[in-house]
């Protein structure tokens, strides 16, 4: 709530990614970012990978996303994609 309360609306979803990790530097929170993920297809990993925003405590990804007017549906179902 830090990250969304004080630099308010209106940056770049890198400016909330900064903050977002200062927070948890300062929190003492385990956090890997912009972890690549293979991605595997009909048992092939292909070419491309995936990018997670954070992995916080090794295992839950945190994907940051900046958008005027707050969340739509083309973005919630991006989200629940890559999770």
């Amino acid at each position: 709530m830090e990250v969304h309360k004080i630099p308010g609306h209106g940056f770049s979803e890198i400016v909330y990614k900064d903050a977002t990790q200062y927070e948890l530097i300062e929190k003492k929170i385990p956090y890997e970012r912009e972890k690549e993920y293979i991605v595997l297809y009909k048992n092939v990993i292909l070419k491309y990978k995936f990018f997670a925003d954070f992995v916080v405590f090794g295992d839950i990804i945190l994907e940051i996303k900046a958008a005027e007017g707050g969340l739509c549906n083309e973005l919630t179902s991006r989200l629940i994609n890559y999770l």
